[in-house]
């Protein structure tokens, strides 16, 4: 167990995920807010119709809300990242809930398009983004064995609102009107302020208490009732304060990470995600006017992307499921990029579809790769980064992707526009996906499967890894050289046999993780203190 302590200044030891408990609450409010970050920029457009008759625009000016939604979801991660390192994730995502829903309760009083804009597109967004980031922070700290598992649980979100947001919507629209529609939804969007509220951080205050009274009391029974008990007590304080002294200055919380820029694996991956991010929402976006263009009825066409969110749903799941396997999670770098070809692949495949049928197996294979990439995405980062630079990381990454998202549907568009062609629209966004897997693939092999055969067997973590150990290996390597310095001769015996075996103690839990028995392996100087701690007086004594 980690001796850290945070309020001296620096971060503390990791705690074990409890994966499960109240891990599954925090995964319902992490599913409810990824379904609503996803979900609602597509979800609102039900709305535009009548948003162009009050308001006397086109299409692509209303389009412009749904686009400022995304733009802020993804633009403001360094911003989100900045706010959780500085106050935790459950104030910025009550925040960010009453944001999102103050957003779309005051858009149903604008009287123009650009009020739209800052209302909805800019608050509302703002705040989806505040909930997004900070609760995948959240599932990543309460889920380590079944992370993977979680993921996907929690990606499903983005299907499930998807085919319930849109027909309400639609019901809401008829009954009281897009401002009435508004209003509603901006009512639904208080949830997020729920589920923020139960983002209660892992406590480490009633295990610091613990570890104090079980060191008091240890020291009681080694010492004889009276005044050497006293003394021992008080020589255990002080050597706990010589160590705080000697860590204080050592860290420093950082607002946002840029050291993750030193691990080539984070670099990998974020190169790869800008290529994916330019090809993955073209197929979907251009379907249904794809599908029209051959002939298919427009209630078939609109079936076509409830057939892709039926099986996003239980696609997301079963990937996260298969990626916990023991002997797939330390290659789910490779599943990733498998999922990312997959993809491509078939929108490759699907170009010269000509017929309903056709597109329909199109968008069964096209759901079950696309919600493989959605479940595998954030595990990939964590596994990348470590759960403590991840808040960092993944803020870094959707400020990248935000210009991938820019670049990409629009350019895809205007394509369209000047070939009136899809065939080539889906031959190129396959194109990159594909490559972005191969990227991927490749890069990960070479840089750093090579790097790690190269490194001596006991550096087991690669340089600016970020993992989630490291505070715990150089809490046990300082306890190490304060167990040396202790067993220095001194004139006291009794306060050696206090120092010594206090240290000893410590470093045999810290090394062991088991409570009990003694370290093994090139420990064995601290496993003799511990287990013998008078040799180790006597020899010191002399």
């Amino acid at each position: 167990m980690g001796r850290a302590d945070p309020e001296e200044g620096h971060l503390p030891a990791p705690v074990k995920p409890p994966d499960g408990g109240w891990g599954w609450i925090v995964l319902f409010g992490c599913f409810v807010i990824t379904g609503f970050s996803y979900a609602f920029p597509k979800a609102i457009s039900v709305y535009f119709k009548e948003l162009m008759k009050d308001f006397h625009v086109g299409y692509s000016d209303t389009a412009w809300i749904s686009s400022i939604m995304l733009a802020m979801l993804y633009g403001t991660g360094p911003v989100c990242s900045i706010m959780v390192n500085q106050f935790g994730c459950r104030p910025v995502m009550l925040i960010g809930g009453l944001l999102a829903s103050s957003g779309m309760i005051l858009a149903s009083f604008t009287t123009n398009i650009i009020e739209l804009y800052l209302t909805a597109g800019v608050l509302t967004g703002l705040g989806m983004a505040l909930n997004f980031q900070p609760s995948l922070i959240m599932l990543g700290t309460y889920f380590d064995k079944r992370r993977p598992l979680a993921n996907g649980l929690a990606a499903a979100g983005s299907p499930v609102f998807l085919s319930s947001l849109s027909p309400l919507g639609q019901v809401l629209l008829e009954k009281f009107g897009w401002r009435g529609g508004f209003l509603i939804m901006g009512g639904l969007l208080l949830n997020c302020c729920t589920c923020g509220a139960v983002m209660r951080p892992l406590d480490m205050g009633m295990k610091r208490k613990m570890e104090k009274a079980q060191d008091k009391y240890e020291a009681k029974e080694m010492l004889p009732i009276g005044g050497k008990s006293e003394e021992g007590i008080s020589t255990t304080d002080g050597t706990k304060k010589a160590k705080k002294a000697k860590k204080k200055p050592r860290k420093g919380k950082k607002l946002l990470d840029f050291s993750i820029f030193s691990n080539r694996g984070f670099i990998i991956y974020t190169i790869s995600k800008f290529i994916l991010v330019l090809g993955l929402f073209v197929p979907p976006i251009l379907l249904v006017n794809y599908a029209k263009d051959t002939g298919v009825p427009d209630t078939e066409a609109a079936f076509l992307l409830s057939i892709i969110g039926f099986i996003d749903i239980f696609a997301r799941p079963a990937c996260g499921m298969v990626a916990g396997l023991k002997w797939v999670r330390p290659h789910v770098s490779y599943l990733f990029s498998f999922a990312m070809l997959f993809n491509g692949l078939t929108d490759i495949c699907s170009a010269r579809a000509s017929n309903y049928t056709g597109l329909v197996i199109f968008c069964v294979f096209f759901g079950i790769s696309y919600g493989m990439v959605g479940a595998l995405q954030f595990e990939v980062l964590m596994a990348i980064v470590g759960s403590q630079k991840f808040s960092s990381a993944i803020g870094l990454v959707l400020l990248i992707e935000a210009f991938a998202v820019l670049i990409g549907p629009p350019s895809a568009g205007r394509l369209v526009d000047a070939l009136k062609n899809y065939e080539v629209i889906f031959y190129l966004a396959g194109s990159e996906v594909v490559l972005s897997a191969v990227f991927l693939a490749m890069a990960t092999y070479c840089c750093l499967n090579r790097g790690k055969k190269k490194e001596p067997p006991s550096d087991k973590n690669p340089p600016g890894g970020g993992s989630d150990t490291e505070e715990a290996e150089s809490d046990v390597q300082e306890a190490e050289e304060h167990s040396s310095d202790n067993h220095q001769p001194t004139h006291n015996t009794d306060n050696a046999m206090v120092a010594a075996s206090e240290e000893a103690n410590h470093v045999a839990e810290e090394q062991s993780g088991e409570g009990g028995g003694c370290p093994e392996g090139d420990g064995e100087v601290l496993a003799r203190d511990g287990c013998n701690t008078d040799q180790t007086v006597e020899r010191d004594s002399f």
